[in-house]
């Protein structure tokens, strides 16, 4: 039986996004639809569009996707700055997933708002420029990276399939077409938010399976971890010693019986796995 807690109790409609901090020691996550950043020192802050992911500049600021652009967020007073606009023409859509590589990039992907099929793109921002690295994309999730910088993940939810990417070793640009790393249709799940522990496995956070599931380097499934609400959204491994994998959860997607069933829906858990993660990769703007 899987070993967790409930890390914060605040009950997100979307909870996602989530990252450690290195250097603050704290851990930060989204709830999208009620368009708010959470940390688990009990602050949270308000935004006027969704905003979804997001990595680490420094101790004092966060560079975050919201729906329209990527911001540079200042922890210390709660302003936020435009980096670079991101899809912002078109309002059917909004940002999804994201993580920041380990050249200091930063990859994140959109959706549409009802999760529109094909509408959204995964895309790559670095030393200044966003580019888009592939369209169409329906859900856009799992973007994480191999520890030697090898490789990265992504996933289109809608597809129920992981994809791997090989990185080119001086600047991490995609080098090659991507292939597929897990094939999930006749299974019926759904790859959401997703990432890779220091010696290379594979952690995805399954939608409407209620576990995370770990998977090694040739796709085979070492271990899975149960958790009590079916709407698991993505992984993120933190502490100080960063042995402590996080998961956030969403009530949305539940009808009204599976709500009354399922009363930690939308909390964030910590789960005692006996794996150790990656330090987050800080962004360079």
């Amino acid at each position: 039986m899987t070993s967790f807690q409930i890390h914060d109790a605040r009950a997100c409609q979307l909870g996602e996004g989530l990252l450690w901090h290195p250097s603050l020691n704290k851990l930060f996550w989204f709830d999208i639809m009620a368009r708010k950043l959470l940390c688990d020192d009990g602050r949270e802050w308000q935004f006027d569009e969704h905003v979804s992911a997001t990595g680490w500049l420094n101790d004092d600021a966060l560079i975050i996707a919201s729906e329209t652009a990527l911001l540079q967020f200042d922890l210390t007073n709660g302003t936020h700055t435009a980096i670079c606009p991101l899809d912002a023409a078109n309002t059917g859509t909004r940002s999804n997933d994201g993580r920041a590589d380990p050249w200091g990039g930063f990859w994140i992907g959109t959706m549409g708002k009802n999760a529109d099929p094909g509408q959204g793109a995964i895309y790559r921002y670095y030393r200044g420029e966003l580019r888009t690295l592939y369209a169409p994309i329906s859900i856009s999730n799992a973007i994480c990276f191999a520890p030697d910088g090898s490789h990265a993940y992504f996933a289109d939810t809608a597809t129920s399939q992981v994809m791997k990417v090989a990185l080119r070793s001086g600047d991490g640009w995609p080098d090659g077409d991507p292939e597929v790393f897990l094939d999930f249709r006749g299974e019926n799940l759904k790859p959401d938010g997703a990432v890779v522990t220091a010696d290379g496995l594979f952690v995805n956070a399954q939608w409407g399976s209620a576990r995370v599931a770990c998977y090694d380097a040739d796709g085979s499934m070492t271990q899975s971890f149960e958790l009590l609400t079916d709407n698991i959204t993505c992984p993120a491994f933190g502490g100080p010693a960063r042995n402590q994998l996080f998961a956030t959860s969403a009530k949305q997607g539940l009808n009204a019986e599976q709500k009354e069933a399922q009363s930690d829906a939308g909390k964030t858990f910590v789960i005692n796995t006996g794996l150790e993660g990656q330090k987050e990769h800080q962004v360079i703007l």
